[in-house]
Order: structure tokens, then sequence, then C-alpha cells
């Protein structure tokens, strides 16, 4: 299970990130659009050294050397801007990944560990944004198995299963955590849902 920071200010985010990754948070994305290399470095540096290999990388990608990060994610805009990319960043790498809307652009996908796929329903986080195809039967065409496919947008702990039973490799959580009262409670009830999910239920 994947959580996105939220691009925005929260309230005592580093000790909340901490408390999820203690609890066993597998990967946070860290998106903060909006920062400067000297905020994005002084976010990092905040973060506990044993959960660096936790994190990924949305922008500022070049500081990944002095904080150890293996982990990059790149918007679809930068995929798309390179014929050959990922083939042409050469930074350590433990994984890669990127951000898709529709089935015929995952299907293309090469040498990416997974993509997000989004959105699954209307997003929590973001005001006016919904689905404009029903992505549990666009996924029927799926070709490309290489690249594990992550549902994004709309998931809480009220429709997270469905989104398993119809396909997804995994999930990303963004509004439902961060707009919640008690993220930490939130993202439990989703990682017990998950941790006891198992195909054969289907």
């Amino acid at each position: 299970m994947i959580l996105i920071t939220n691009p925005f200010f929260v309230e005592d985010e580093i000790d909340i990130l901490h408390s999820l990754l203690e609890v066993g948070l597998s990967l946070l994305h860290i998106r903060k659009p909006y920062f400067s290399e000297l905020e994005m470095a002084q976010f990092i540096h905040q973060i506990k050294l044993e959960f660096r290999t936790n994190l990924v990388l949305h922008n500022h990608h070049h500081l990944a050397e002095d904080f150890a990060i293996e982990r990059f994610h790149f918007s679809e805009k930068e995929r798309k801007s390179l014929n050959d990319f990922p083939a042409r960043f050469s930074k350590p790498c433990r994984s890669k990944s990127t951000s898709t809307h529709s089935i015929e652009d995952f299907n293309l996908l090469e040498n990416f560990d997974y993509a997000f796929l989004s959105p699954v329903f209307k997003s929590i986080s973001k005001e006016n944004y919904f689905p404009e195809k029903d992505l549990f039967n666009e996924i029927k065409s799926r070709t490309n198995h290489k690249t594990k496919m992550v549902a994004l947008g709309g998931i809480d702990s009220q429709n997270i299963q469905k989104v398993l039973e119809n396909g997804f490799d995994d999930v990303a959580l963004l509004g439902s955590i961060w707009k919640n009262e008690n993220p930490l409670k939130q993202f439990k009830l989703c990682q017990q849902i998950v941790l006891s999910y198992s195909p054969s239920q289907v």
C-alpha cells in the first residue's frame, strides 16, 4: 500500500508520517510540487534515516544522492517528453514509477516497476476530479503485466476491497488519509483490509 503526501502544508506532518511508517507503510511518495529545492531538502531531512528506503521522490530528483533515496516517480508529462525515458535517467535506482490516466497509456509503459492509474473514483482531495471512464471495465483490456498497476483516486476503507477484487495490483492513498481527522486510524483500517484480502475470495 502506497501513501502520497498532501501537496500542501499539514500540521504535524512529519510526526504523522513517522507514525504511519512505524506501523508498516511500505512506500511514501513525497509529492510537494510547490516546494523549492531547499524546502524539499529540509522536509526530507526531518524524516528518520531508517525510513529513507521507503521514500519515493516526485521532484527535485537530484537531491536523491544526498539522502540515499533510490526510488523515483515521474509525471505523465515528464515521461512523454523523452522518447527513451527513463533509460536516460542514470541515477542509482531501486524502482521507477509513473502516472497514467488511461489503460492505453498504461499498456505502452516500459521500464517502470509500477504505475498509478487514476482516477478510479471521484477524488477526495481534488474538487471536480472524477473518472471519465469506468476503469474497472477499462482494465479488462490490460496487456502490460510487467508493470504493477496501482489504483489511485477516491480510495478509502469503504471501497478499497472492491479495487483489489477488480484486478488492480495495489492501491495508493491520498485524500482518505489527509482529509481524515485521524490519519493513523484510517490508514490502519485500510491496511487491515489490504492485508486480509486474498484473490481466492473473489
